[in-house]
């Protein structure tokens, strides 16, 4: 069952990610989820926070640094250093 929540959590869109991650945390939170589910939930809670950091690292990575030159007009763009 692992390896079917992670394959259906790396089709998952940054913005739906973020959102069940939200709900599990607001379910921990409250305190009324019972031992086993709420070890289950968590476990999807990590998948889903590695998924929305990958999604985040690949959105940097297309991010352009603006350059600028001395009087402060744009010069051109390069490639985020990302490391």
């Amino acid at each position: 069952m692992a390896d079917n929540t992670n394959a259906d959590v790396k089709r998952l869109s940054f913005e739906r990610a973020i959102e069940e991650l939200e709900t599990i945390v607001k379910r921990l939170e409250d305190g009324k989820v019972p031992l086993e589910e709420s070890v289950a939930i968590y476990e999807r809670g990590e998948a889903l926070k590695r998924r929305c950091d990958e999604l985040l690292r690949q959105a940097e990575a297309r991010v352009d640094k603006i350059t600028t030159d001395a009087s402060g007009q744009v010069a051109g763009a390069e490639p985020l250093d990302v490391q």
